[in-house]
């Protein structure tokens, strides 16, 4: 990896060499390097399916945005032309990365009562700088896989000889069929552009107090959905921690954010990309055209996503236990 680090030290004007190109963590949409050299180091994203400039670009200012209000985040550092997305030749072809700052620290402890008024306060603020966006949020938040789709894709998995082939008939009889009923399209009224990944995994916590990290879906959302959905997550999934619930909305609250959990259909946003993740990525495992590595990954977020299933009894304990908040 030492020419293409050296090609994106050169692409972002880090100055000269030597310097290292190592591997961090994988997600679902992109790979984490650690760019180091002359006693500095950066956080290289590597974005696994394609970059869209002007998606980058929405990021860049709702990071900003919420800078200005005191969120905590890397620095999305700009390249020679100007722009944040740069893309780097490889021996198949070219790739797409961006650049941030480095950010040293450790993985948010949800049983942290200062952790969780943080993280209510943060969202709090996401949606009070993101206020009075128009555009509708994407299908992904939206809606779901339909019952050709879902047949369709169990054929695929079937006819691969996947081991978790009958699990995803099952879910597909039941879950799929039960959840998918709550997703429907959002109301107009409270639209706000935010980060549309507030889950733990995105937050370190450094020297100076907490870092929000991984801003690439940043677009239009419900307020009241991404809401429960970050309810769902920090507040224990279907061990839901009513206290750690109630804690959180008075933080979000006490930052003036707008929004309110009214009921099941709140958790929309939640059950939609649930059911949209299994679905992606299970067709992504069957897929020639990816490669192994890829295909590898999928399979064990299949797995991990059917042992995981929102629970509709969760939804309801969690919108009882922030009723009078």
């Amino acid at each position: 990896m030492h020419d293409t680090a050296d090609l994106i030290a050169e692409a972002y004007g880090l100055g000269p060499g030597p310097r290292t190109l190592v591997p961090v963590a994988r997600g679902a949409l992109g790979q984490i390097w650690k760019l180091s050299g002359s006693g500095c180091s950066w956080a290289v994203k590597q974005l696994l399916f394609g970059g869209d400039e002007a998606g980058v670009e929405q990021e860049a200012a709702l990071r900003l945005a919420c800078e200005r209000l005191g969120i905590a985040s890397p620095r999305l550092h700009t390249n020679r032309h100007g722009t944040h997305l740069t893309a780097v030749p490889t021996a198949t072809g070219e790739t797409h990365v961006k650049l941030y700052d480095w950010i040293e620290g450790t993985r948010a402890d949800l049983t942290d009562p200062e952790i969780l008024d943080w993280f209510g306060r943060t969202m709090g603020l996401l949606h009070r700088a993101g206020a009075g966006a128009t555009e509708a949020p994407a299908a992904w938040y939206e809606r779901c896989p339909s019952d050709g789709d879902w047949k369709e894709l169990h054929e695929k998995v079937t006819g691969a000889g996947l081991p978790w082939a009958d699990a995803l008939g099952r879910f597909i009889g039941t879950s799929a069929v039960e959840l998918g009923r709550w997703v429907t399209p959002s109301d107009a009224g409270d639209r706000v552009t935010s980060h549309l990944d507030l889950q733990p995994q995105n937050v370190l916590v450094g020297a100076a107090g907490p870092v929000l990290l991984d801003w690439d879906n940043a677009g239009p959302a419900s307020a009241e959905r991404e809401l429960a959905r970050a309810l769902f997550v920090w507040a224990g999934g279907n061990d839901v921690d009513a206290e750690a619930a109630r804690r959180l909305i008075r933080a979000y609250r006490q930052a003036g954010g707008p929004a309110t959990v009214r009921g099941p259909g709140s958790f929309a946003m939640l059950l939609a990309t649930a059911l949209n993740y299994v679905h992606v990525q299970a067709e992504a495992a069957v897929d020639p055209e990816l490669t192994p590595a890829q295909r590898e990954f999928a399979n064990g977020e299949v797995v991990a996503q059917l042992a995981d299933v929102p629970d509709p009894a969760a939804l309801s304990r969690l919108v009882t236990a922030v009723a009078d908040e």
